[in-house]
C-alpha cells in the first residue's frame, strides 16, 4: 500500500531502527518508546490490523509470534507484553498490523 507508514517503513523508504528482518515480517524500535525495550513487529505484506486476519494469512500472524518469542529470549526478556491495537478507538494509529512488544518495567492492568 503506497501511502502506508508501515510499507514505507519495510521498503526502506522511510529510516528505521531494525530489530529483525526475514521474508515474512520486519520489526523496529519505536520511535516513541512506552518501556526500556519497546519494538514492533509487523508482517511485510500489507494486513490492516488483527480484524482482517484470516485463512490466508494467519500464517504471517504465527510466525510473528515465533519471531517475538526468539527476538525476547536473544534479548533476555523473560517478562513483556505484547500489544495490538485494532481501530482508532482503541489506539491505532497506523492502519498496518502490528505487535508492540514492550518490557523491562512493571506494566500495570488495566492498561487504560
Amino acid at each position: 500500500m503506497s501511502d502506508c507508514l508501515f510499507c514505507k517503513i519495510i521498503s526502506g523508504e522511510i529510516p528505521s531502527s531494525k530489530v529483525y528482518e526475514d521474508d515474512v515480517c520486519y520489526a523496529f524500535n519505536d520511535i516513541a518508546p512506552q518501556a526500556p525495550t519497546h519494538f514492533l513487529v509487523v508482517p511485510k505484506t500489507h494486513i490492516g490490523s488483527v480484524a482482517e486476519v484470516d485463512g490466508g494469512n494467519s500464517a504471517a500472524v504465527a510466525h510473528i509470534f515465533e519471531v517475538i518469542a526468539k527476538l525476547t529470549k536473544e534479548m533476555g526478556v523473560e517478562s513483556y507484553r505484547v500489544v495490538s491495537n485494532i481501530g482508532e478507538q482503541a489506539g491505532q494509529s497506523v492502519p498496518h498490523l502490528h505487535f508492540h512488544v514492550l518490557a523491562g518495567r512493571d506494566m500495570t492492568w488495566p492498561p487504560g
